[in-house]
């Protein structure tokens, strides 16, 4: 079982740990900071042992990390790791603005996400709109940029699943659909605008995101409409 060190400090990029097994081409440790790809974030880079890392994928409960060529450690070596901060930082961002257009959607038109997926500084998000609202991409990308100026704190905190599964505003981002053999779940506040279970890296602020901007809405079916952002400097 790979601990995920991620979970409560995002802003960590050098650890070491302890090689747990080893195949062709990866290794998987018993702690780590790299975040494997999964609910729409893609995977950390960066280097464990001295070898490139180029994916990371969590498989049950073990974290592989695929290296590139050189001398893999054995089992129960002890390895130290870094993540790209670059990368790791832009991803922070690109998730914190996708929690806080869903907030400013929810707020605004009562619609929830159905689904998304991002890379660094660029994202879309699909929602269950039918038809969208008239000048609805300035007046989000309007909303959304003033939530993200108003430097709203944004906490990372953990609840026993009963309380989880009972408060209302992570019922609507479906909370309920977490496995039963997760009792602890990971709970994401945009501090007075969005609540989320979520697994994903976050920076501290909004204020440190930068702007976002729409750069297309696509219909993808009845009833399901994608919003495709990006994110850049303030």
């Amino acid at each position: 079982m790979t601990e995920l060190l991620y979970l409560r400090d995002a802003y960590a990029t050098h650890f070491t740990a302890t090689v747990t097994a080893v195949r062709e081409g990866a290794i998987a440790l018993d702690r780590t900071l790299f975040y494997p790809t999964g609910g729409g974030q893609p995977h950390d880079t960066g280097s464990l042992a001295g070898l490139i890392v180029s994916d990371v994928r969590k498989e049950g409960t073990d974290v592989w990390h695929t290296v590139g060529e050189g001398a893999v450690p054995a089992v129960g070596d002890t390895v130290e790791g870094d993540v790209d901060w670059g990368r790791r930082h832009q991803l922070m961002r690109t998730h914190t603005a996708l929690h806080v257009l869903c907030g400013v959607i929810w707020n605004e038109w009562h619609v929830p996400v159905t689904g998304g997926n991002m890379e660094p500084l660029a994202a879309r998000m699909d929602f269950e709109f039918d038809p969208v609202p008239e000048g609805f991409a300035a007046r989000v990308e309007e909303l959304v940029n003033l939530e993200l100026a108003a430097d709203r704190v944004i906490e990372v905190g953990f609840l026993p699943r009963d309380t989880a599964v009972h408060d209302a505003d992570l019922i609507r981002t479906k909370v309920s659909l977490i496995p039963e053999s997760v009792t602890e779940i990971r709970v994401v506040d945009i501090v007075g605008l969005d609540k989320q279970a979520d697994g994903g890296t976050h920076v501290r602020s909004t204020a440190e995101v930068g702007r976002l901007r729409v750069l297309k809405l696509e219909s993808k079916g009845k009833g399901n409409k994608r919003v495709r952002v990006e994110i850049v400097d303030a």
